[in-house]
């Protein structure tokens, strides 16, 4: 089904509330008001879906193929400023199409095999502690930049869960791995993961390209380079990456518009030609303005890198867009305030 590993986790994670409890009054999980709404009905699967006895875990690996030197590759495109960098896991098909979808035939097929039984599938959709399950299900360990990590398939993949009323025996959980490695904590470009396990999500680049809608801090946008959506760095700096794995279904295969195209054909997309070439992609949830908001600052980065007519010309374009943040972003990248 396209899965690289299944797991079964209880029900119990009271150990894992105060962690919780801290980050949120932390205010690390910025404007994610749906991280705070449930409370602690996200550590406590049979709250939020009752008569949950057990869940069921599962991992699906993403990268399209895994070539020599894949990191340095991908590193490689920081270089190249006047290029878009999209985070590797969005490149193909959004990834909750089809996760959903096959964790869900997953489940149609244990009740083929059992009967009916009373379950329900999440892929990134609810307040669920998907980390922490998967850690506690074998999934692989909770790595310092507080992503999952597998000894034989680093942290490039995707989870899912079915809450299921059935008593399975769990899986036993990973060992920690990390030791003193610190190189996400130094790879981060804006200082996001602020200590060991500890991510402040309102620093953190693939929070503030996808998720923040307002304007971009002024202080972090010459830090964002040329990342338009997401960011993968803490993860192509971990050793343990060189051990990831090729994805096992097609879904994820990179779309060319996607992948090492220059930042100025990008800022060009019309909306109507936005929403036509992210049909089925995870971007598209951002919208026209917030897609445009973000290679407004990359363009920005590019311009102090060396004068470009070119991308001058590009912002010139969209500066009187009617969207404000747009128009914010794009006085900001000529080098206004």
């Amino acid at each position: 089904m396209g899965f690289s590993q299944i797991g079964v986790a209880g029900v119990d994670l009271s150990s894992a509330e105060p962690g919780l409890l801290a980050w949120l009054g932390n205010g690390f999980h910025g404007e994610m008001a749906y991280m705070e709404a449930h409370g602690l009905r996200r550590a406590r699967p049979a709250e939020l879906v009752p008569g949950t006895v057990s869940v069921i875990t599962a991992r699906m690996d993403y990268l399209p193929a895994v070539p020599e030197g894949w990191q340095e590759i991908e590193f490689g495109r920081l270089e190249r400023p006047r290029e878009g960098i999209v985070s590797l896991y969005a490149r193909g098909r959004d990834y909750h199409k089809v996760l959903r979808s096959r964790l869900q035939k997953l489940a149609d097929r244990i009740a083929g095999a059992i009967g009916p039984f009373g379950h329900r599938v999440f892929t990134d959709s609810a307040p669920v502690l998907e980390a922490e399950l998967a850690a506690r299900s074998g999934q692989g360990w909770r790595g310092r930049h507080t992503l999952v990590l597998d000894r034989e398939g680093g942290s490039m993949f995707f989870l899912g869960e079915i809450y299921v009323d059935l008593a399975l025996p769990p899986t036993e959980p990973a060992g920690e791995h990390c030791g003193s490695c610190s190189a996400c904590l130094d790879a981060c470009p804006t200082g996001a993961i602020v200590a060991p396990y500890r991510l402040d999500a309102r620093r953190c680049i693939s929070y503030l390209t996808i998720e923040h809608a307002g304007p971009i801090p002024v202080e972090l946008r010459p830090l964002l380079g040329n990342r338009i959506y997401g960011c993968d760095d803490c993860q192509l700096a971990c050793p343990w990456n060189k051990f990831a794995q090729p994805a096992l279904v097609p879904d994820f295969a990179p779309r060319t518009d996607l992948v090492g195209q220059p930042l100025v054909a990008l800022f060009a997309w019309s909306e109507q030609e936005f929403l036509r070439r992210t049909e089925g992609s995870p971007i598209r949830r951002i919208g026209h303005a917030r897609w445009l908001r973000n290679i407004a600052v990359a363009l920005g980065n590019a311009l102090r890198a060396g004068e470009d007519s070119e991308i001058r010309a590009a912002l010139q374009a969209r500066v009187d867009h009617p969207d404000a943040v747009v128009r914010e972003h794009v006085r900001w990248a000529l080098g206004g305030d």
